[in-house]
């Protein structure tokens, strides 16, 4: 799931090179999830799924224990905590600032992956990122998506 996660940090930090300073890629990948899987499950279905992986990611970044899920599911105080992604080093694959981000990430698509099965997870990111390529995804098992 990380590396999916970076993967898609990356598609977002290139996708939108000239946004806010504010607007981390972590923001932003995680609003398009927010978007797409409110969709499918609704705000509450969302929320819980977004609270349960900040649970999660807590216990490894403790950095996020400033960060709040609403109750319509929007992510409140990573931006205090995390530090905009140079380009550059986004380029190189390296990813030294906003690791709590990446871990919250992580674990919101590990959650998906667990209670939709991998078809619906990969549909749902693609719905988000059209212009992504997930066909060389490969899941945990080592099958294509």
């Amino acid at each position: 799931m990380r590396d999916l996660t970076q993967r898609l940090l990356a598609y977002e930090a290139f996708a939108d090179e000239t946004s806010e300073p504010e607007d981390s890629a972590t923001l932003r990948v995680y609003e398009k999830l927010r978007q797409g899987i409110g969709r499918f499950a609704g705000i509450a279905g969302f929320q819980s799924l977004a609270s349960r992986a900040l649970a999660m990611a807590r216990t490894e970044a403790p950095s996020l224990s400033a960060v709040r899920v609403s109750a319509d599911g929007a992510l409140q105080g990573l931006g205090e905590i995390e530090h905009q992604f140079d380009i550059d080093k986004v380029r190189a694959g390296e990813f030294p600032a906003g690791e709590g981000g990446i871990i919250l990430i992580a674990r919101l698509l590990g959650l998906l992956l667990t209670f939709l099965g991998e078809p619906i997870t990969i549909r749902l990111l693609r719905n988000a990122w059209p212009g992504a390529p997930f066909d060389d995804y490969c899941s945990e098992m080592g099958r294509k998506a």
